[in-house]
């Protein structure tokens, strides 16, 4: 690589280097590794959906589920209807588009008729389950994954009073707490946990609803470090609500809870989008014939702020899960539709301020009824799981990995250097027009205007991810490049 010309930045500064292959006059282009030049280009990744894989040859129902990122593997919480309800664990490892499971592990021998909640403990490394004992008491579990399997320490009771069926939980990686909501009497609590070693320890119960919490959902906000909790409340006619919780020690405090949706909201679940930093709430919408509904938040402080709520499915949807992949950069609802009998089905969607855009649906279950367990992200295969209960086989746990439609580019936050000047052909000499030099072959320009690389080498009027200035246009045809 060379640069022309004694003064980089003169209006000319030039450098020529190599061509990776074919060139245009005027085409955006990053620099490689090896000293090359090559033309901005996205490369789409298809949408792939893998064969079922059982991971309970009993019935089973819920399937909760937590990424280990320590080794790499996806743990299942379930209740075992075909073994007195027991709740049990399986750890999954996932290759291209298939899991495959170890020997389930029974977590406690007393009925279950509860969720389990599931939770990764990244100070730690350990995974922690919830329960209910044979008092009908919360309880967590600490689990330990080594190869395809889980081991548990003792019982840890989380409250001494008889609960509710409803409970969530979530880790804080700000804290390194573990985080429990849960519903007992008529009113809803937090508890915040430390793992030490195989063992799970609690500070004092912190009520953050006055009524029941109907069906509580929780998330973690790494950008404003907050608990988000999402939930049908029951004090005011069952509305969609959301708060925001604050850990500091032991304990945690809540801002004022903010109703998102103005009617009976059933089966919340939520995630965070770490690309936008945004909350996605997805639920099933009463007061809208059931419809499968989606709505953006943002935390600020310790208030969260909604846009406008988003139909995803115009059907009756039941227990719709989410969860965001951060590569293909789009959030994954996974559902029943009971306006295609009950076939579990796929969408995704990305943010846009606080405006939600969908995809076209996909049926993963084929001809299968399905009750939904949950949604979640495994970052080792760039893959999200669903879990859920395959009415059609016996009532068997069972998963698919998931990967959605997306396109790679090879632009960086680094790498644009600029334009050239002139066609190249692949392996000649490129004449690339660098900072502070002016491009003259560029079209629609609005002088006056910043300019964007997008992920594809045109250019636009706002940032793509990630965002990479080209320059100010100083008419249509030419920009005073950034490089």
């Amino acid at each position: 690589m060379k640069i022309i010309g004694n003064n980089p930045a003169a209006d000319n500064a030039e450098i020529t280097a190599v061509a990776s292959g074919t060139l245009p006059n005027g085409k955006a282009v990053v620099v490689n590794s090896d000293g090359t030049v090559s033309a901005i280009v996205e490369t789409p990744i298809n949408q792939a959906i893998g064969s079922p894989s059982v991971f309970e040859s009993g019935s089973t129902l819920w399937g909760f589920s937590a990424f280990d990122s320590n080794s790499n593997k996806i743990v299942i919480a379930y209740r075992d209807t075909g073994n007195a309800n027991r709740p049990k664990a399986v750890v999954g490892t996932v290759s291209g588009t298939s899991i495959s499971f170890g020997t389930p592990v029974t977590i406690a021998n007393n009925a279950q008729y509860v969720p389990m909640p599931i939770a990764f403990d990244s100070n730690s490394n350990k995974i922690v389950v919830y329960y209910s004992n044979s008092s009908n008491q919360p309880t967590a579990k600490v689990g330990t994954v080594s190869g395809t399997s889980i081991s548990f320490g003792g019982a840890a009771t989380i409250d001494s009073g008889t609960t509710y069926s409803d409970a969530s939980m979530a880790f804080d990686s700000s804290s390194n707490k573990i985080v429990v909501a849960y519903k007992k009497s008529s009113a809803a609590y937090c508890k915040v946990g430390t793992v030490s070693d195989t063992t799970i320890s609690f500070g004092s119960a912190v009520q953050f609803d006055s009524g029941v919490a109907y069906e509580p959902a929780m998330t973690f906000d790494s950008n404003s470090n907050k608990i988000v909790i999402v939930y049908g409340d029951a004090n005011n006619a069952r509305d969609g609500t959301a708060i925001v919780g604050t850990v500091s020690g032991t304990s945690i405090s809540f801002g004022t809870s903010v109703v998102f949706e103005n009617s009976d909201t059933r089966e919340p679940h939520v995630a965070f989008d770490s690309i936008t930093n945004k909350i996605i709430v997805v639920y099933r919408d009463t007061g809208n014939s059931n419809y499968g509904t989606a709505i953006v938040g943002t935390v600020s402080g310790t208030t969260i702020s909604f846009g406008t709520p988003a139909v995803f499915e115009s059907a009756s949807t039941s227990i719709p899960c989410v969860a965001f992949d951060p590569i293909a950069n789009k959030f994954v609802i996974a559902y029943a539709d009971a306006g295609n009998s009950s076939r579990g089905t796929v969408i995704t969607g990305t943010i846009t301020g606080t405006s939600l855009s969908f995809d076209s649906p996909s049926v993963f279950s084929g001809t299968s009824t399905v009750i939904m367990g949950s949604a979640t992200y495994d970052s080792n295969s760039s893959k999200v799981v669903l879990n859920y209960t395959d009415s059609n086989n016996s009532v068997r746990g069972t998963s698919v990995v998931y990967q959605p439609a997306y396109a790679t580019t090879n632009l960086t936050a680094e790498n644009f250097i600029g334009f050239t000047d002139g066609a190249a052909a692949d392996t000649g000499t490129a004449r690339v027009q660098i900072g502070s030099g002016i491009n003259t072959a560029q079209s629609s320009l609005t002088a006056g205007q910043q300019y964007f690389v997008q992920t594809d080498g045109t250019l636009g009027l706002t940032a793509a991810d990630p965002s990479v200035i080209a320059g100010t246009a100083i008419s249509a045809t030419e920009i005073i490049v950034k490089g």
